[in-house]
């Protein structure tokens, strides 16, 4: 069966925000950040995400800002630029020309309406860079240097010609790492992997250039950065402290510290007011003239890899993994947002190689998110392995967990390989059984809690809840890797993976194997709200993927080359509002969405044709203004003055407003900051209420709603008198109330 095309791969939540250098508007009231497919728009004050600009079928390599119209962004993909309206200026792009060797084109983009712009006209301009894009412009666009290795390059334009290839072949602790031209004096900063930064002044002389060397960085600098006037120049490293450097006065320096993760990029808003830094832990740090952090946009955070399986919270359907050292990270898969973290260790992390600390490894919940189990383990040198069980509970007053019970648990079994919750657990040693002592390596408890089916190394056992010995299955020879039940009609089915390379489906009415397949399945998931499975195998060096029922012999969907290497963490996410999809290659992802991390730790999924027509479609909408946020409450002001304007006009048909319990659930969402004042939106909530009557001497309203109306009117005049206090927690129980 071949894959589908209307069905793609794509980054659609949990996606970098520090793949490249934010851009802040020239109000600093925003900032752009290429994630994935689509661009996202923050908030510099409120730190949410008010647009996510669509279009791209392939990672957005970067963003820019139009010189000559401060309205006006580029981002590109490959040779496909998407703009919000026309532009006509030279820009400039990474190209592969071969395997990890890149060069820097001029690309001239045309005067065009389009939304989308086709790029033909490219010329070369540096033939050899680095992927990171270590460029920077010098003098409004006079001169480009560019850093690679041991090599600096300035390239004159107008001239078309070189006048600085400095080579420095003293040894690979200084070769360049990043590169920043002064605004407005012919001064190239550049930083070496040493910790140094060089200031190279009169390199339009050959032979005659000169340079000055400051050094505060103890490892690499990532990134440079002068501000608008070159008054000052930012550094970041790996010591996650931001350095000022005063350009006329090199010995003196401001220091911002303890900002997280290692500073990657830093960018500053056109007036200097703001400064920005993306850290290597997925996060944007925004901050007011070097002075103090104002706001944190953090995104998922990835790390070297997960450790635990990728789990949804019941409660708050949250994406639970590892996160900071030492915590597990909840992150909204909706609304692509980290919720908080958890500290599990409950020590302090010393940031310093070499040294033993725990580690997050294992993490299960119960079936309604009451209680959650973790597994925290340490390894020190000359001594067993440490090995603490721990037990949290959930408090409903606060919405968070609590450690309720502590255990630690003895080096016998080397280490613990499984982890996972019946639907009636107990904090409690029930039982401890073992099967000819054989290691158990994988379990898994059916979706009901009445059976758990272990498996001790070649050999799969079935218990009972009262640690009853069932029976055993057969199988092709292998060891047992992974175990799953079947959910809903195909509850009866087990399906187990081997180190022998076959997937085996086991009826437990008949006790015997029903089928099995020579494939190497790396994992396998079962999606709780149906009975679909997906088993991700390897091959050649890359991953497929096949979504199936255990009692169908022909798969839902199959995907070839899904990525490179070994798909290792999966899971089936709810969706937040179910799709309607016909076709039947799509109808697996109506009720679930898909989510792996690859081997390079990108979070990936997938998506229909008709979800991102959707998606698209509620971008274009949000476009209404480009120079004000738009919101809940500005989507229902443009309703307000349409329906003025169809009162006008007795032909116009009248725009129906959502129901009055959505409308509000929606409105509440909106940051407070942004909010008008509650005597406009009251008094306009409710004329939009009402209807004209058909009188056409003189336009009167009639309240004509029902009975629901008027209540929702009456929910919304307490919604503008709580909107100062920021919806208390007795309005919100009104709220949940169905009028």
């Amino acid at each position: 069966m071949v894959a589908h095309a209307e069905i793609r791969v794509v980054h659609l939540s949990g996606s970098k925000i520090n793949f490249r250098e934010p851009v802040i508007t020239n109000d600093s009231r925003f900032l752009l950040c290429a994630s994935g497919e689509s661009v996202k728009v923050y908030s510099s004050s409120s730190e949410e995400c008010v647009h996510d600009l669509q279009g791209h079928t392939d990672l957005v390599s970067g963003i820019v800002r139009n010189p000559s119209n401060h309205l006006q962004v580029c981002k590109y993909s490959s040779y496909q630029f998407v703009c919000p309206i026309c532009v006509n200026f030279p820009y400039w792009a990474l190209q592969e020309i071969s395997f990890n060797l890149f060069q820097l084109v001029a690309v001239h983009l045309p005067l065009s309406g389009d939304q989308e712009v086709e790029a033909r006209e490219l010329s070369a301009v540096l033939c050899d860079v680095s992927p990171s894009g270590a460029a920077s412009f010098g003098r409004k666009g006079e001169y480009i240097a560019a850093v690679k290795g041991l090599q600096l390059e300035v390239f004159f334009f107008k001239k078309q010609k070189f006048f600085l290839k400095s080579g420095n072949k003293k040894g690979a602790k200084n070769a360049f790492t990043c590169v920043s031209c002064h605004p407005k004096e012919d001064c190239i900063a550049t930083g070496h992997e040493d910790g140094k930064i060089r200031l190279w002044r009169n390199f339009n002389q050959k032979k005659e250039y000169t340079y000055s060397t400051l050094h505060w960085h103890h490892g690499a600098v990532n990134t440079l950065q002068f501000t608008p006037e070159g008054t000052n120049l930012l550094s970041g490293g790996i010591e996650s402290v931001l350095v000022q450097w005063h350009y006329t006065q090199e010995n003196q320096k401001d220091f911002l510290p303890r900002l997280g993760g290692a500073i990657t990029h830093i960018a500053v808003s056109p007036d200097g007011s703001l400064f920005c830094t993306s850290h290597s832990d997925n996060k944007i740090t925004i901050i007011q003239s070097c002075v103090k952090v104002s706001a944190i946009i953090q995104g998922l955070v990835k790390g070297e890899g997960v450790r635990t399986d990728l789990t949804i919270d019941p409660r708050s359907k949250a994406l639970v993994l590892n996160g900071k050292p030492g915590h597990l990270q909840f992150y909204s898969l909706h609304r692509d947002k980290l919720l908080y973290n958890l500290d599990i260790v409950q020590q302090e992390y010393i940031h310093e190689e070499g040294l033993d600390q725990f580690e997050v490894v294992k993490a299960a919940f119960d079936t309604r998110g009451d209680w959650l189990a973790t597994v925290e383990e340490r390894t020190q040198k000359g001594s067993e392995l440490e090995i603490n069980l721990k037990l949290w509970v959930y408090d409903e007053q606060t919405q968070r967990y609590y450690l309720f019970a502590h255990h630690s648990i003895d080096d016998e079994l080397n280490h613990i390989d499984a982890l996972i919750f019946s639907s009636g657990a107990s904090w409690s040693c029930d039982f401890v059984g073992g099967y000819h002592h054989l290691k158990p390596g994988c379990c898994c408890f059916s979706a009901d809690g009445s059976l758990l089916a272990v498996g001790f190394q070649e050999v799969v056992t079935v218990w009972s809840p009262s640690w009853e010995l069932l029976t055993t299955l057969s199988q092709p020879p292998g060891a047992i890797r992974d175990l799953c039940f079947g959910r809903l009609s195909c509850s009866k089915y087990l399906l187990g993976t081997s180190t022998k390379n076959q997937l085996c489906c086991w009826n437990l009415l008949t006790c015997s194997l029903e089928w099995s397949t020579p494939v190497d399945v790396s994992l396998l998931q079962a999606d709780p709200l149906s009975e679909n499975m997906a088993a991700f195998c390897s091959q050649s060096g890359c991953s497929d993927l096949f979504v199936f029922k255990p009692g169908e012999p022909r798969p839902l969907y199959s995907q070839k080359a899904l990525c490179t290497g070994k798909v290792q963490r999966a899971v089936f996410a709810p969706r937040d509002q179910m799709l309607e999809s016909c076709e039947e290659h799509a109808q697996w992802l109506n009720r679930s969405q898909l989510y792996f991390f690859t081997q390079h730790m990108d979070l990936m999924t997938f998506s229909t044709k008709t979800e991102e027509d959707r998606l698209l479609a509620s971008s274009k909408r949000l476009m209404v203004d480009d120079s004000v946020a738009v919101t809940p409450f500005y989507l229902l002001l443009g309703k307000h003055r349409q329906h003025q304007e169809a009162l006008t006009n007795p032909m116009a048909e009248r725009i129906q407003l959502p129901q009055g319990s959505i409308a509000i659930k929606e409105l509440l969402y909106t940051p407070a900051h942004v909010l008008p004042s509650a005597s406009f939106l009251c008094s306009m909530f409710v004329r939009s209420l009402l209807i004209s009557s058909s009188s056409a001497s003189a336009v009167t309203y009639t309240t004509v709603q029902n009975l629901g109306s008027l209540r929702n009117v009456l929910v919304f005049h307490e919604i503008s008198c709580k909107m100062s206090r920021k919806y208390s927690q007795d309005f919100d129980k009104v709220i949940n109330n169905d009028f």
